[in-house]
């Protein structure tokens, strides 16, 4: 996507009238594959509980797709009630007057019976929640450990120095990829700097003013990237182009360590079964562990809608903020339950200790470790635009075409651009 392609500040917002019915609203969504099966189902079941209402949902075919069309159908009026948008987004929902907080249209929810992990990224700066965390993941650890047992380890390692040192008792063993590595932005950057307490711009990562301005440059984001590209040219890391490769490689047994979401786990189990190991994502030596950010996405309510449609709405995200559609939404996916209620539900069952929920518990201690500042979210316009930004420029320094110093200032220089023109474009407005 290139910067400036999405401008919410464009749209025209008034007057608008509702095209749909109490009856029949739709919730668009981004996510395709086992997710999108475990929505579908969600949707059939809300459907046949009740006769007063019903929900329509319609897969867009990704986050961005579904973020583009919902803009599109808005200004034509051609909106649905509900949109599911992933965390990236936020800041460009929140200030683009096209929804209403969902803390307005339920105001009697007690809002805070979700994780403090789940409630961060989606409230105002006075605790209101704009939109209703939906399927919430955070970032783990994965381990094929009958690879490490080869080498003779039973733990999984839980600092990078560790994680190193594995991987060279690995290499040495004879194993082609001891290592798999993303580098975008939400392993290498947004989850990384989170749980080492680390500034990814200042301002608090954003939430106390437009601004901010990046900093990731400097510091040990860019020695993190600096010591990825040398473990990469020692044959220890690997870097995946995309998911598709990154499951490829772990699933078949081909890598055998990977930072990935704790929504990767069915299919990772599926495919190595008893041979899989989880623990937390690891930190360097010397830092104090924080929290991961909540990653996968929330549920907004979009403005234009009648009193009806809105009733219909509150109805649905009733529904699927059950105890029991959280849990088996967890079962089907591994996304996280995103309440106190749904966890505690689920730890008293007989099924919490079932292997479909073996990372609901670790991705709840991740997101619940101490926080700061800088692990509370990224509260920063245009932050779509500028994940592809970085991905390009590190996608650089890796193929070495420049240096991973220079890819992060260049990074941070055309991030920084893009938080002027949002700055600009939203002047004199405060932040919610």
């Amino acid at each position: 996507m290139k910067p400036g392609k999405i401008i919410l500040a464009s749209i025209v917002f008034a007057g608008q009238s509702s095209l749909a019915t109490a009856e029949d609203i739709e919730f668009w969504y981004g996510n395709t594959g086992t997710i999108e099966a475990a929505i579908q189902t969600a949707c059939e079941a809300f459907n046949e509980s009740q006769s007063e209402h019903s929900v329509t949902c319609v897969g867009q075919g990704g986050y961005e797709p579904a973020m583009q069309k919902a803009i599109a159908a808005y200004r034509s009026q051609q909106h649905p009630v509900m949109i599911q948008l992933f965390d990236a987004g936020t800041l460009d929902l929140m200030l683009s007057d096209a929804v209403v907080p969902v803390q307005d249209i339920m105001p009697d929810v007690d809002w805070n019976d979700y994780l403090g992990g789940a409630r961060s990224y989606y409230e105002t700066s006075t605790g209101a929640m704009f939109s209703q965390p939906y399927n919430g993941s955070t970032l783990i650890f994965y381990a094929n450990m009958d690879a490490l047992g080869e080498v003779g380890v039973t733990e999984i390692p839980d600092t990078y120095e560790g994680v190193v040192e594995v991987a060279r008792q690995l290499k040495e063993n004879g194993h082609s990829c001891p290592v798999l590595q993303r580098v975008h932005p939400w392993f290498s950057l947004e989850q990384f700097s989170a749980r080492h307490g680390e500034p990814i711009a200042t301002n608090g990562n954003g939430y106390s003013g437009l601004d901010a301005e990046y900093v990731f440059n400097e510091g040990l984001v860019a020695e993190h990237l600096t010591n990825i590209a040398a473990w990469r040219e020692e044959g220890l890391f690997r870097l995946p182009v995309d998911t598709e490769g990154e499951k490829n490689a772990f699933n078949t047994g081909e890598c055998a360590m990977l930072e990935t979401s704790t929504g990767a786990y069915g299919g990772t189990y599926a495919a190595l079964g008893d041979s899989v190991g989880v623990g937390l994502a690891p930190v360097y030596e010397g830092y104090e562990r924080h929290n991961t950010l909540i990653g996968g996405a929330s549920i907004w309510v979009m403005k234009g809608h009648g009193d009806a449609e809105y009733s219909a709405a509150s109805a649905f995200l009733e529904f699927v903020r059950q105890d029991a559609q959280q849990i088996e939404f967890t079962r089907t996916t591994g996304n996280l339950p995103v309440t106190k209620s749904a966890l505690e539900t689920l730890r008293g069952s007989d099924e919490a200790g079932a292997i479909e929920f073996a990372t609901a518990e670790l991705g709840v201690t991740s997101l619940s470790q101490p926080g700061d500042d800088n692990s509370r979210g990224i509260r920063l316009g245009f932050y779509v635009q500028f994940r592809d930004i970085f991905v390009e420029e590190v996608t650089k320094a890796m193929n070495e075409e420049q240096s991973v110093q220079e890819a992060l200032d260049a990074a941070a220089g055309r991030g920084n651009e893009l938080l002027r023109r949002f700055e600009q474009t939203y002047a004199g407005v405060a932040l919610p």
